[in-house]
This record gives structure tokens, sequence and C-alpha cells, in this order.
């Protein structure tokens, strides 16, 4: 009895550790990498495929069970219909809320604004990509139909070009692909997010993008540029042409460009009118930032701002203060707001299930064989259903000699089911013939009606065999290809709505801010404080306010329009302009430093650099003895990045950071009280910032570089007793004079 219970707690315990539940309340053990492969990966696997990654074809499930519903509610000839009739219609085969159908086709529609090529014909508010804030209308209120562009989407979807799949209910069929006519996929903007991966591709133009296909399948060689200059949106906006960038995305499906706003100034309303937006943005984002620019002092020259969209479209109307130059005001906003924004592509499709970052080539290529597919198809159930209708036209052609022997059979014929039989047997003809020549009416079994049937033999017979060549030559179905690509341009093509700018770097560097330039005086303290003090408030004030324990490190006389470089603990240097610091005045603590800038947590302000030109050097000097001289140019950047990391090497603690416009003499003093005079011309010059540098001073074990100074002649010492011809050195000790006079209290 005993040995039976051990075993049943034996089993008791396997059962726990394989997962199994045995009651209410007990605790499933499953291994974590189980775990997610059973219930996480089926999940983004459903959102990869069947959600957020568009296909060859251009759509998105979502996308495709929409227009599919619409195709089958007769809504591409026919007038439009409410639009909660058609969101509830999709419910059969997109099995979501009527508010994410909704959302689709409103994206999908005229009246949103999002698409080059809309494929829903809207009536009533759908919205507008371009407003946060202007809301589409309840479905109850809205009316659609299929856009005319939808007649090549559906093109020939009945000749079995593409396969057809169960819905969720396995009530009716829907199209796994939609047998598109164009490169719809590269027409119309797409984006979406799934598990680990997402897809982002901008428009083209219709008529650019069809002229490209046609060029490429004539020539596999052939330049896109010549044919595919640049994206187009329906916003228009300016496209700023960056041929690296370009050529960059167009090979690789990836990288991005920037699209800049679109804007006139009305001289006798002192105002910019701004009409056209980047795609990524809305007006509400755009005119948020430059009011909290205006209250943050950073523009002063606009009065006023608002939002004067209407029947005729977007338009941010920018009242200006007088005399201010518009042209110089708009190349700063583009600068601090969205009006100039970028667009980041990602070129991510599915291709036969299998996602796939393809370059504009190799997507056109894979499109092109996809609809040489449909064309086969197509060709092959057109082909089929002529020649079952010439195998019925020539088992009539058997009866035209005889109408009445037909005649006589069908009357003689006792049972009804044995007239197949006995025309089969009168005429040497197939069972399907006999059904066909059986279903013919009385009034039809004349000679002229037969004679008029068996004249479409011949045409027939033409038609079969010229398909059966389309068939077997795929150059045939290429310049099919071609001639439909050809007339969708000429039908359905517009002229760009983005104009694309050439300009060179120098025109991308936008001008700055006109900065009042006045002296300061600038003060950075141990604790990482800074105060920009004005000579006039420095002389009228009175003692430096500091914090408890903390003093004064650098003392600088400079101007307001310089650039701070502020070095930190952690290898990193923040950069500023002192124009962007306030004034203050002696009796205030002043700015801290590593708050003002943002730097990381833990993270302090060792060294300021003040600079105008980033000219001269800079020496790093380590408690290892090492020093690093490097051009002070090494920091300089086109960009305005606040952040350099790596600005110097943290392979040994640092000593201290001098700055110098050219070579001089610095007085190195090591923790032992040996002190060691370099001239740093004989230091060579490292353009690589995090570079360790070159041995100065040999140090004993345990001693480090405890400062460094400026070589000064007042110094109280002999300077010829601490220089060296060669470096390394281990310096000299100071001669009993030169402690007597106190040398260290200068170090």
């Amino acid at each position: 009895m005993a040995s039976k219970r051990k075993e049943e707690n034996r089993t008791e315990k396997r059962q726990k550790a394989n997962g199994v539940i045995l009651g209410a309340g007990e605790i499933l053990e499953q291994k974590i990498p189980n775990t997610i492969e059973e219930n996480y990966m089926p999940y983004a696997m459903s959102v990869i495929l069947s959600r957020a990654i568009p296909e060859i074809d251009g759509f998105k499930p979502s996308h495709r069970k929409l227009l599919y519903t619409m195709y089958k509610m007769g809504l591409l000839n026919s007038a439009r219909t409410k639009s909660a009739n058609i969101v509830g219609q999709t419910m059969k085969l997109n099995p979501h809320g009527d508010g994410a159908i909704y959302e689709t086709m409103v994206r999908l529609s005229r009246g949103y604004e999002a698409l080059l090529h809309p494929f829903v014909d809207s009536k009533g508010n759908f919205g507008k990509s371009y407003s946060r804030d202007m809301a589409y209308a309840a479905s109850r209120y809205t009316e659609a139909k299929l856009d005319k562009i939808c007649t090549e989407l559906f093109k020939d979807i009945d000749k079995d070009t593409v396969d057809f799949v169960d819905n969720y209910d396995s009530t009716l069929k829907e199209p796994t692909l939609l047998p598109a006519s164009f490169p719809s996929v590269l027409v119309n903007a797409n984006s979406g997010i799934a598990v680990g991966m997402a897809s982002s591709i901008c428009s083209f133009n219709l008529k650019e993008i069809c002229e490209t296909t046609v060029a490429l399948i004539c020539d596999s060689e052939h330049d896109i540029f010549s044919t595919l200059p640049a994206p187009d949106f329906i916003g228009g906006g300016q496209i700023i042409y960056n041929k690296e960038a370009f050529e960059q995305i167009y090979e690789t499906g990836r990288g991005s460009f920037k699209v800049r706003s679109r804007y006139t100034y009305d001289k006798s309303e002192n105002c910019i009118d701004i009409t056209q937006i980047p795609q990524t943005t809305t007006c509400e984002v755009i005119i948020d930032k430059i009011i909290e620019l205006v209250k943050q002092g950073k523009i002063k020259e606009i009065s006023d701002i608002r939002d004067e969209t209407g029947l005729d479209g977007l338009k941010i109307t920018i009242s200006l203060k007088r005399g201010v130059d518009p042209d110089k005001l708009m190349q700063r906003l583009f600068k601090m707001t969205t009006l100039e924004d970028s667009f980041a592509c990602n070129f991510n499709v599915l291709i036969g299930g299998t996602p796939q970052v393809l370059g504009i080539r190799d997507l056109l290529d894979e499109w092109t064989a996809f609809r040489v597919e449909c064309i086969k198809r197509r060709t092959y159930f057109d082909l089929q259903k002529k020649k079952d209708k010439l195998h019925l036209l020539r088992g009539l052609e058997k009866i035209l000699l005889d109408i009445d022997k037909a005649i006589k059979i069908v009357r003689e014929t006792k049972e009804e089911n044995e007239v197949i039989p006995n025309l089969m047997i009168g005429f040497g003809i197939d069972e399907i013939q006999s059904e066909y020549i059986a279903e013919i009416k009385l009034r039809h079994l004349n000679q002229e009606y037969i004679l008029k049937r068996t004249e479409e033999i011949r045409q027939l017979e033409a038609d079969i065999t010229e398909l059966e060549s389309i068939l077997s030559s795929k150059s045939k179905i290429k310049s099919i290809i071609v001639k439909e690509l050809k007339d969708i341009a000429e039908k359905y093509g517009e002229p760009r709505h983005s104009v694309i700018l050439y300009i060179d770097d120098s025109e991308l560097s936008i001008e700055s801010e006109e900065v009042p330039d006045y002296a300061v005086n600038l003060f950075f303290t141990k604790e990482g404080y800074f105060k920009k003090i004005t000579p006039l408030s420095l002389r009228m004030g009175g003692e430096q306010k500091l914090k408890e324990g903390d003093e004064v490190a650098d003392v600088i006389e400079a101007s307001n329009a310089c650039d701070l470089l502020f070095f930190s603990d952690k290898c990193q240097v923040y950069k500023a302009k002192a124009s962007d610091l306030s004034d203050t005045k002696a009796s205030v603590l002043g700015d801290y430093i590593p708050a003002k800038l943002s730097m990381d947590e833990g993270e302090t302000a060792i060294k300021m650099i003040v600079t105008k030109d980033y000219k001269g050097f800079l020496l790093f000097v380590f408690e290892n003895g090492k020093v690093a001289k490097i051009p002070l140019e090494a920091y300089a950047t086109k960009t305005n990045r606040k952040k350099l990391t790596a600005a110097y090497s943290d392979k040994c603690r640092l000593t201290d950071i001098c700055y110098m416009e050219s070579d001089c003499e610095y007085l190195l003093t090591a923790s032992s009280g040996r002190m060691l005079l370099i001239h740093t011309g004989a230091i060579s010059l490292k353009t690589t910032r995090n570079t360790i540098g070159v041995s100065a001073m040999t140090l004993k074990k345990g001693h480090r570089v405890r400062s460094v100074v400026k070589y000064s002649e007042d110094m109280p010492i002999n300077p010829n007793r601490y220089r060296t011809r060669n470096l390394p050195a281990a310096g000299s000790m100071p001669s009993p004079d030169e402690a007597k006079d106190n040398q260290l209290t200068l170090i």
C-alpha cells in the first residue's frame, strides 16, 4: 500500500514537471522557450503574414477584403451606398469590429487625401490625413463606392488569375491577391508595424512607375533615375533631392529623405501662407510647435498664427512683425519644426509568404513575375473556354447537313433519357455535344442559325492558335503587360504633386538665427555650475555666490556668440551656444550644466572649453604620464549635434584638459614631487579623439601625474632644471630654494 502511494506521488510530480494541470488552483510549470514558441510565435507570424505587411499586389489583408467586398456588392460601376452597409458586408470576410474596418476604408478614400490614387470614391466627411483634429464622420453618415482605378485591380479576377481561399468560417471565397494590372505596391503609400519588423513604402507617381516598369521589362539594365527621379506625395511639398540617399533607397529599399513644406508670402497682409506640408506631420503639430517656440522666445518675428484650412484645402497663416524677412524666418522654421520632415523608407513586402526588403528594381521585377503569372492564367482560362465552345460548335456542325434527322431522332425517342445516347449514335458525337444540341430551342433549329454558329468555328480556331502562341512565348506575355501599363498611364496618369528641389549641401545648412554679439565673462566651477555675466553686471555685482565647498575652476573673457564645450567624466563632450544660456548675476548659483545639457545619469562636467572658430589644440594629460594632443577642430560638426561620445581616452584617469592656441610649455607635477617641463611641439598631433596619446612623464610605481599648469616666466622656478631633450622623462625634484618659495602652492 505504501509503495503504491509513493508511485502515485512520483507520477504526480512528473505530471507537474511536464506542465499537466491536475485540478483547479494547480500551478502550471512550463519552460519559457516552449511558452514563447507555443503562444507568442503564432501571434507574431499572424501579425506579419495576415495584418501588417503588404503583399506584391500592394495591399494588406484588411484592404483586400474591403475592396473585394465592395466589388462583389457591385460598387464598381453603380451608385454609392452607405458606408455602414459596406462595413457590415465586409465583416463576412474580415472578423474585426466595424470601427477597424471603417478606419481602413477611410484611409483608402478620396476624401481623406492620403493616397495618390484613392481606391474608394467617397461622399461626406472622411476627415483629412494632414489634420489631427478633423475627425471623420460615423459610417452611417457617409457614402462610398469603388473608384474607377479599381477596374485595373479586379480586371479578369473571374478568369482564375489568382487563387481563392475560404473565409474564416468557410462560407465564402476570397482572393489571396488582387490581379492588379499596375504596380500599386509603389503607387500608393503604405506603412505597417508587425512583430520584430515594419514596413514603410513611399508613394510614386503612377505615370512614372508605369514608364519605369515598361523600361525595365524591355531592358533589365535600364537607369531607373531617368524615368523615376523621386517619390511623389498627394500632399505635394518639396522633396529635397539627395542623390546618395535616393540611390541607397532605390538599391536596398531602406533609407530616408527630406520633404519640405511649400509656402507663399502675401506682401499686402505681411503674412506667410503654408499650403503644403510633409506627409509625416499634421498642421496641428506644426502650429503647436511654433507657438511653443514663440513662448520660449526662440522665435520673435511672429505676431500670430492660425489654421485657415477650408474648402480650398490646407492653409496655415503666419502673421509677421514689421521688417521681418519671410524667407529667413522659414529657413529657421524648417530647421526647428516639422515643416521640414524626414520620410523613412523600409520597402518590406511579403513575397510568396516571406517578408523581404527589396529595392525598386527588385520590387518591380517581382511584380512583373507576378503579373506574368496572372496573364498566363488568364490566357489559359480563355483558351479552355474557347476550346470548349469550339468542341460544342463542331458537334453542331455535324447536324448541319441533316437537321431533319436530328428532329426525327428526338421525335421518335420514347424516353427523355435516351435522347442524348440516340443523338450520339446518330451523328457520331460525344455526350457534351449531344447535350448542347438537345438543349437548342425549337426556333433555332433552322439552317440560318446553325450556319451562323458554325461560322464562328474559323474565328475560334484563329483565337485558339493565338492564345496558344501567347502561352508558349514569354515575350508576347510581356508585350501584353507593356501595352496594359501604357494604357493605364495614359488613362489615369497625373502630373507630379511634389516638386523636386535640387540643392547642394551648402544650401541645406540652414541659416541660423543672428545672435547678438557682446562681451561676457564665463565662470565654471568644480561642481559643474556655469554663469554668463556681462562686464557691467560683474562690476556692479558683489562676491560670487557658490555652493558650499565649491570654487571657481575657470574664468574666461569671451563673447555671447562663442561655442561652449563641456567635457564630462564619462569621456563625452556636450556642446552648447553661449547665447543659449541666459545672462545672470554674481549673486546667483548659475546653471547646473549636467541638468541643463541633459547629461547621462551620474555624469558630471569637469572642464569647459570656449571657442569661436575651433582653432587651436587640446592637451589631455592622463595620470599615467601619457599626453594626447588633439586639434580642436576634431570636435567641430557640420550638424548641430549636442553630444559627442569618445571625446577622449578612457584607458586611464584624466588629470586635466588644457586649451592652447599654439604650442607652448606646460609644467607637469607628479605625486612624488617631481616636476617636468614639456614643450607641446614635441608631442605628435593625433586626429583620433579617443587616442591614449604618447608617454611624456615616467612615473614610479604607485605615483601619478597630479597637476598640469601652463608655464610662465614669472614662476619662481629654474626652468632649465625641469626641461629635457627627450620624452618620456622622469623630471626633477625641486631645489631647496624653490621648495622654500613654496612652489608647490602654484600647482
